[in-house]
């Protein structure tokens, strides 16, 4: 599995930013929380088998791989990559091989999370990290842009449609990233880069992709916006709480949606998930974009999709989002 990071890495005798002459073994440290401003591009061979190959080689393999599409998968808080992201991020890739084996490659963007003792730390520690990584990203976007430009002038383009799935607090990092690259990069007009951004049980106030607002960027850059939300979150109501020692009082765009439909570009769809998320992830309700568990054997090697991952499938094959009211572009998943 190809995997993107900017996480500290115990091999430190490249020069951070350099292209590496061949392939190289690294090791996370992952006792170093620090934002770093250097790109990896990479592979994973295995449980803590890493292979650095950089940005050239990353991008080609993904275009010579048989699979049509790409998704970004930015995780959410306090994850490391073993055993939290990797796994996760192969049990998405397993769910979209069941409906077509050659439909996606999911690729896990990986931000320093802390491992410290203690979920409060975590959660200030980890949104420092969310802001900081956005130069690394906006620099490796910048990177892949500048590579499928040049290969379209020798027509020899990657032509794959590019999807963005964004958990909790990788939404914070997505929207830092997109804000970074469009201010330093692209002089504050970002590219219809990804045909899909499924923003799930966002970490994020709830009014940011109204136009003017710091994640109007993910609004431009993509065809559809898709936030999915459930106002029994328990773990975004404890990021409400925390968030009030800043004076952050607004809800969260994973309790509640989009506050204002009227604010958001006509991109924006909101996707109810009150129903399923405890259903999927009791008792929190906040992980609930993958299976169904109580028709799930994953010991077994039997994977059912629930709604909320059978509804991403569906946007991803078709490029459309299915709604119960087109109008209002709004849809309750129903148990």
């Amino acid at each position: 599995m190809l995997f993107v990071t900017n996480r500290s890495i115990r091999e430190r005798e490249r020069a951070a930013g350099t292209r590496p002459m061949s392939e190289r073994r690294i090791h996370f440290d992952t006792r170093d929380n620090f934002a770093g401003q250097a790109v990896y591009f990479c592979r994973r061979d295995g449980a803590d088998d890493y292979v650095e190959v950089g940005g050239l080689a990353f991008m080609q393999a993904l275009k010579e791989a048989q699979r049509r599409q790409v998704l970004l998968y930015f995780h959410g808080f306090s994850n490391q990559p073993e055993p939290d992201i990797f796994p996760r991020a192969e049990l998405l890739q397993r769910l979209f091989d069941a409906i077509d084996p050659l439909l996606v490659s999911v690729v896990p963007v990986i931000w320093p999370c802390d491992n410290d003792i203690g979920i409060v730390k975590d959660y200030w520690d980890d949104q420092k990290s969310a802001d900081a990584s956005a130069f690394a990203f906006a620099r490796a976007l910048e990177k892949f842009l500048a590579w499928q430009t040049g290969n379209a002038e020798n027509d020899d383009s990657c032509l794959k449609r590019l999807n963005v799935l964004a958990h909790s607090m990788g939404n914070r990092v997505l929207r830092a990233t997109l804000s970074c690259w469009s201010r330093y990069d692209r002089g504050g007009a970002l590219p219809l880069l990804f045909r899909n951004v499924f923003m799930v049980a966002a970490d994020v106030v709830n009014e940011t992709l109204a136009r003017g607002g710091e994640g109007e960027p993910i609004t431009v850059s993509a065809r559809n916006v898709v936030v999915y939300h459930a106002s029994d979150d328990l773990a975004l109501r404890a990021s409400k709480v925390s968030n009030l020692k800043n004076g952050v009082a607004s809800r969260r765009l994973g309790h509640t949606g989009p506050e204002d439909m009227r604010q958001v570009p006509g991109n924006v769809y909101a996707i109810d998930c009150d129903d399923v998320n405890t259903l999927y992830d009791p008792p929190k309700g906040h992980s609930y974009f993958l299976l169904d568990p109580q028709q799930s054997d994953v010991a077994g090697g039997r994977l059912v999709a629930g709604k909320v991952f059978a509804h991403i499938a569906a946007a991803v094959q078709s490029g459309r989002v299915p709604l119960d009211d087109a109008v209002r572009r709004i849809a309750v998943l129903r148990g």
